[in-house]
């Protein structure tokens, strides 16, 4: 049984360098050849799914060779993405020689084009989030593919990755979030859940209580009704006050989440009434202060809807500063 894989090993070898030698010598007309034929194309990308399959039958220096050409017809577009999937064969991966491959060939695609290019073609056939497969299972942590890419001079693509975790953890994080209170499940498990995943994902404060909002405008049916629409928003807001609280610990979460409050009145026309006592009510359940309503005033805000935000906020504004000042009296008269 082994004598006969080997002498498929060194059969493949004996044809595939010659084939590949081939291709190295002449890509462009190579690349054209397979444009103007297309039934080539889908036969030569299976031929080379084949061929990545037996990585480990040649050397070290005829894999890196093979990995830099790959990366160079991934670039012009002769080759598709899908190929990489013979990377993931447990074999391979356990032994290291995805990982070493995929190094050569990283670097050679990413020479030809940039890493916008790469994680474009990634996408398109839903490879973009699978690349720590490239590790075994106890290694497929965003630590470790992060050290073993930047050490290997391929920064970009470990960047790349660690940002489409973070984005995918997020995207989890919302689905799951809106999935509790849908349920009803007690706030403080809520609470509990998203510090976990906050911790785990090294998801920012001011990240998660855009995505608290969000799911909590999310849970349920606005009237369409202008007059209306503000006294439901206040019902449902009181409810989840203490939820958004306890993500409004840092004046920059509060100013994102007043960020968030603005352009969600401004994007959803009936709730444009809406803001200066959606605000308010926040201010009074301690999810919001006065540092950063004041700020926000000032110059935090940002264009949508602005004007009709701002005279909505006067009034309180104005109370707010005046309730300040007195409270800066009152100490400077207790000294």
């Amino acid at each position: 049984m082994l004598l006969g894989q080997n002498l498929i090993i060194a059969d493949m070898q004996k044809h595939s360098l010659t084939f590949w030698w081939l291709v190295a010598c002449w890509p462009q007309v190579f690349n054209k050849l397979i444009r103007r034929y297309k039934y080539l194309e889908k036969g030569f990308e299976d031929e080379v799914k084949k061929l990545l399959l037996f990585l480990k039958g040649f050397s070290e220096s005829e894999r890196n060779k093979l990995a830099m050409l790959t990366g160079v017809l991934l670039a012009n577009g002769t080759l598709n993405a899908s190929i990489l999937n013979s990377l993931y064969n447990e074999n391979l991966v356990k032994e290291g020689v995805s990982a070493a491959f995929a190094v050569k060939l990283f670097k050679s695609w990413i020479n030809e084009k940039d890493i916008n290019a790469v994680a474009a073609s990634l996408r398109k056939v839903s490879m973009d989030n699978r690349l720590m497969e490239l590790f075994p299972a106890n290694k497929q942590s965003v630590e470790h593919f992060t050290k073993y890419f930047t050490e290997a001079g391929l920064k970009e693509l470990s960047e790349y990755v660690r940002n489409q975790q973070t984005i995918g953890a997020r995207k989890e994080l919302q689905k799951e979030l809106q999935e509790q209170m849908s349920r009803g499940d007690p706030f403080k498990d809520i609470i509990l859940y998203v510090k976990e995943e906050m911790k785990k994902n090294n998801i920012p404060e001011q990240i998660v209580i855009g995505i608290v909002w969000s799911s909590v405008m999310s849970t349920v049916e606005w009237n369409k009704k202008e007059e209306l629409v503000a006294e439901q928003a206040i019902k449902h807001l009181k409810q989840y006050s203490p939820l958004l609280a306890a993500f409004t610990t840092q004046g920059q979460s509060e100013l994102t989440l007043l960020l968030k409050i603005q352009e969600y009145c401004y994007d959803n026309i009936h709730f444009m009434k809406a803001f200066q006592k959606i605000v308010v009510l926040f201010y009074k359940a301690e999810v919001l202060s006065e540092e950063p309503i004041l700020k926000w005033y000032k110059d935090a805000h940002v264009a949508k809807g602005k004007s009709v935000f701002l005279e909505q906020m006067k009034k309180f504004v104005e109370w707010l500063k005046n309730a300040e000042e007195e409270s800066e009296s009152e100490a400077e008269e207790g000294d």
